[in-house]
């Protein structure tokens, strides 16, 4: 027979020796399944950087050598890091060009364009894409990328000596194990934002003056110059750092584009004189821009487009304009920005004609003018826009990009041909052998324009294959872990349903059980089989560890499943005998969660998500308790207001203004919802929707003025707030005492609530005033205020639960009655109902706003580190950044409090509603597993990685709270349910 619940239910008795036994396996298990959850999240998060960011870089290449001869004996190289195309080109305020020198190169000697970097917009990559001609794999955000050694072929590698002078960031990535260069850096401590950083510029030009002077003197470096296939590299910080400092638009920054132009045309009328040959080529170009925050790393065309002008040996003069489809070798460029377009008037060059190209492409275009193979790693494509080459040196120029190009293609194909069983290659160039040999053919005929364009097709077919090779098994991994997330979330469900809500009494029952695990030991010994096959072909096609773990978790977890397949079969029967009504219910329930989790994945990059949330919660919810609950309860109209004011602060910026009255303001609204609180804890002894809430007589506090101890502490913490913000403004040191008291409130005023009365609103408010004063200090503006909004709105979710109770008593009743068949529940514990999933999705959406009420947690740079300077003003990196990571938990301890409360008003398992949660936290992790990006800025990668590291650690963090909040939330009692019934009646 069946209930009127929503919940499975079963029925009978059972011996109290057998509920014994199965609540010990089941509490074994329960704990099997918490430390499984930890061990898997953690190597599935692993994953991602075996799917997402495996280096592009691949090594036993042969180089291509050029089959022509090269126009340039020398190349110099000026980077100017950071400088934006737009204010490199454009005239300043009075109307003249910032840059004459290098203009009256693009008139007269030389070719121009821009230069479009690829996200992410950071100096190394940037450079490494301008010497090494590839871009960098973002796995360098897992790594310190500033400190990485040499592991890619160069330029600078393949020249005969390389001169190097500038940043410490980023002349040592290329020349600090490369044995055939002269190199110098600059100190740390130059680089100081304080100051205008041109003279960073003037220093690399005046080491370079300095080495040509000495080589009168010293006959070998003399020699070294003279020698061919040299390279000389002027790194340029001064825009770089005027540009974080003062922002792109600042007379400063802009002062300095004119410093760098004097400095070109300096080394160029240097190096001129001193080798006096017409045998130097020229390259002049940016690793990024600026954007006007003074920031840089997205793909903004104020971070992408950056100047690039040539001149000297082998480059190409100017031209008359030319439409974008006449121009030679045309290529895509890499990022979605739209490009060749016209060129401002008022940059005043829109008679000359531009050749924009990818940033790698300049590394192979230096390598042509300087007769070098291209680095062996490169995917640049040489710009044929630049060089003043003949037909035929055009032409071996473009085969030998492309052959460079296929060689890496064919290395990855071997590699990966060597490694697998079933092996599927690039179909497109199973021929390229007889492609080459037409490219001879047609060279050797002398129909060398045919030639080149089919160059330049095999070049577009070998960088497919290349990305084909890249992204190999990206299908097989992908496959295996959402399998393995999948199989988690079932497995998690299985065990909810069979511990937390009502079983049939055959499936508990001694005989089935044995019948059971003779069943089960054939689906260990398939399973078994199964693992010994995958691993096997692992280790044939000598795959990573990392492999075989994806692959044994995933496999394990499906075992397991498998393995209750009578409990399976029961489910489906039992499905089949409920009405339609109940798979209405059902399905509205999966439909309408799935939405709730999906907008909470969407807010994690648009906070304002949650305030049309509460807005329509706060309209909803009342309506729904309107019905049957009279106006005098006070609790719609509290669930109303309560909603409304948290909905304000996701529409405040994440960056917070310091406003100390506000702080104050919040201490003084802190005490007055103490006082409130208090209030009707004492006098609402009439009210059946407080009374569960209520302290009971005999749960009074044993400390009858602990209240006015903790209202006063948190008057205090205001006042000291004033004190210690007031001598920082004024340039005073915090005084010692000051410090003393900050310290001594925030910690005893923690301690307080473990000694207030064990009623529910009584020991909620205690914990809310207790963390109040710490959170205090550590505020400087509205996030103060936060703190008190989301408080209220978690009371008026457990008067709002508390009023559903009593909506919903027969069905409640009905559950409370199954609850005594279950083994692993409490006494005073029910079952869990579809209906209560309501519960944990409320949940979410309350942990993810105390994440991005005030800021985004993924970034503890979002957060202003002057909150912890009523603590502490000496720089201590590890106190400081220890005291903003606890100010970023305490909104998190009052989630976890007032959700472990609620489980004991409403009498649902706090662990039945934890895996609930973990639950609903795998389905937004497996959609961020989707979003995780390898393309876009540092930023952009290392957010995505964030979010999903954030969700998959969720198994572990709300463990850790519910541990640590256990400590005030252990004590909390609740009116039994009879003496709820009996007001009731």
């Amino acid at each position: 027979m069946r209930g009127d619940g929503d919940g499975i239910l079963g029925g009978g008795k059972r011996s109290e020796s057998s509920l014994k036994v199965r609540q010990k396996w089941l509490k074994r298990k329960e704990k099997w399944l918490v430390v499984l959850g930890v061990v898997l999240h953690a190597v599935y998060m692993l994953s991602i950087f075996d799917i997402y960011f495996k280096t592009p870089i691949v090594h036993g290449m042969e180089p291509v050598t050029p089959r022509f001869t090269s126009p340039a004996k020398r190349l110099v190289l000026l980077v100017a890091d950071g400088l934006r195309a737009d204010k490199f080109f454009e005239p300043g305020s009075d109307g003249n060009y910032r840059a004459p020198f290098l203009r009256s190169v693009i008139k007269e000697r030389g070719r121009w364009g821009v230069s479009h970097a690829r996200p992410p917009t950071e100096s190394r990559p940037g450079h490494v894409a301008i010497i090494a001609g590839f871009y960098e794999d973002p796995s360098a955000v897992t790594k310190g990328w500033k400190a990485n050694p040499v592991e890619f072929d160069s330029v600078f590698n393949r020249s005969r000596h390389t001169i190097s002078y500038g940043s410490p960031d980023i002349v040592p990535i290329f020349c600090g194990a490369l044995p055939h260069s002269t190199w110098n850096t600059y100190p740390h401590e130059y680089e100081d934002f304080a100051t205008d950083a041109s003279f960073l510029d003037e220093w690399s030009f005046d080491q370079l003056a300095s080495l040509l002077n000495r080589s009168n003197e010293d006959p070998k470096l003399k020699q070294l110059l003279l020698q061919d296939h040299l390279v000389i590299f002027l790194h340029l910080l001064g825009c770089d750092s005027n540009g974080h400092a003062h922002r792109p638009y600042s007379s400063i920054y802009l002062n300095n584009v004119k410093v760098v132009d004097h400095i070109a045309e300096r080394v160029y009328n240097l190096i001129q004189s001193y080798f006096k040959d017409d045998l130097t080529a020229y390259i002049f170009t940016a690793d990024h821009g600026m954007s006007d925050k003074g920031s840089h790393g997205d793909g903004h065309p104020s971070n992408t487009d950056t100047p690039l002008v040539a001149w000297g040996a082998g480059v190409r003069h100017p031209a008359h304009n030319l439409s974008s489809d006449q121009l030679e070798g045309a290529v895509q460029f890499v990022d979605e920005h739209k490009h060749n377009m016209p060129t401002p008037r008022e940059w005043g060059l829109e008679g000359i004609e531009r050749v924009d190209v990818n940033q790698a492409d300049i590394a192979p275009l230096m390598s042509t003018l300087l007769g070098l193979p291209c680095p062996v790693n490169s995917v640049g494509n040489l710009p044929l826009g630049y060089i003043d080459f003949n037909k035929v040196d055009k032409v071996e120029a473009v085969l030998a990009n492309t052959k460079q190009i296929l060689n890496q293609f064919l290395r990855k194909s071997q590699l990966k041909q060597s490694n697998s069983l079933n092996f599927k290659p690039f179909e497109p160039l199973k021929n390229y052998n007889l492609v080459l040999e037409r490219i001879e053919h047609l060279i050797s005929i002398r129909d060398y324009e045919a030639a080149r364009k089919l160059s330049e097709h095999l070049r577009r077919l070998a960088l497919e294959g290349l990305h084909y090779f890249q992204t190999y098994d990206w299908f097989r991994l992908m496959t295996i872990i959402t399998f393995g997330y999948i199989g988690w979330m079932i497995y998690v469900l299985l065990h909810v349903l069979q511990s937390y809500t009502s079983l049939p009494e055959k499936l508990v029952e001694k005989k089935q059980m044995v019948h059971l695990r003779k069943n089960t030991g054939k689906v260990y010994f398939i399973a078994c089989l199964f693992s010994c096959l995958v691993c096997s072909l692992l280790l044939l096609e000598h795959s990573p560890p990392l492999y075989h773990a994806y692959a044994a978790m995933t496999i394990f977890l499906w075992t397991q499943i498998f393995s209750e397949y009578e409990f399976l079969l029961f489910l489906w029967r039992d499905l089949q005998r409920r009405e339609s009504r109940y798979f209405i219910k059902l399905i509205a329930t999966c439909i309408v969660s799935i939405l709730i989790l999906e907008m909470l994945v969407k807010s994690f990059t648009d906070r304002k998500l949650y305030t049309w949330c509460f807005w329509t919660v706060g309209v909803a919810a009342p309506i729904y308790l309107v019905r049957s609950i009279p106006w005098k309860s006070r609790v719609p109209i509290i669930v109303l207001l309560t909603c409304w004011f948290l909905s304000i602060f996701t529409l405040m910026p994440a960056e917070i203004p310091e406003n100390t009255w506000l702080v104050v303001t919040s201490g003084v609204v802190t005490m007055m919802i103490g006082g409130v609180a208090r209030h009707l804890d004492l006098h609402s002894e009439d009210d059946k929707y407080w009374l569960s809430l209520r302290t009971n007589d005999t749960s009074r506090p044993k400390f009858p003025m602990l209240f006015h101890l903790q209202i006063t502490l948190v008057g205090l913490s205001s006042v000291m707030v004033v004190l210690s913000t007031s001598r920082r403004t004024k340039k005073h040191e915090l005084l010692a005492v000051h410090q003393l008291i900050n310290w001594s409130i925030a910690v005893c005023s923690m301690v307080l609530p473990l000694f207030s009365a064990t009623g529910v609103l009584s020991r909620l408010t205690s914990i809310f005033l207790g963390f109040a004063p710490a959170f205090l200090l550590l505020s400087i503006g509205y996030e103060a205020l936060f703190y008190c909004a989301l408080a209220l709105a978690l009371m008026a979710w457990m008067l709002f639960e508390n009023a559903h109770r009593y909506l919903s008593k027969a069905s409640l009743f009905s559950a409370s009655v199954k609850a005594m068949q279950n083994s692993i529940l409490k006494h005073d514990e029910r079952c869990l109902q579809l209906s209560d999933m309501r519960i944990a999705l409320t949940f979410m959406v309350f942990f993810n706003i105390a994440f991005f009420g005030t800021g985004n947690f993924a970034s503890i740079a979002s957060f202003e580190i002057s909150s912890v300077y009523r603590f502490i003003t000496i720089f201590s990196p590890f106190l400081m950044a220890a005291l903003l990571i606890f100010k970023l938990l305490i909104p998190f301890m009052l989630v976890i409090c007032a959700f472990s409360s609620l489980t004991k008003v409403i009498r649902v398992p706090l662990l039945g509603c934890y895996f609930l949660v973990i639950l609903c936290s795998d389905v937004m992790t497996i959609h961020f597993f989707f979003l995780v990006r390898n393309t876009g800025s540092w930023m952009e990668i290392g957010n995505s990685i964030s979010h999903f590291g954030i969700m998959s650690a969720q198994v572990v963090f709300v463990l850790v709270l519910f541990a640590l909040t256990n400590v005030y939330t252990k004590d909390i009692q609740t009116s039994s349910a009879q003496r709820l019934s009996r007001k009731a009646m």
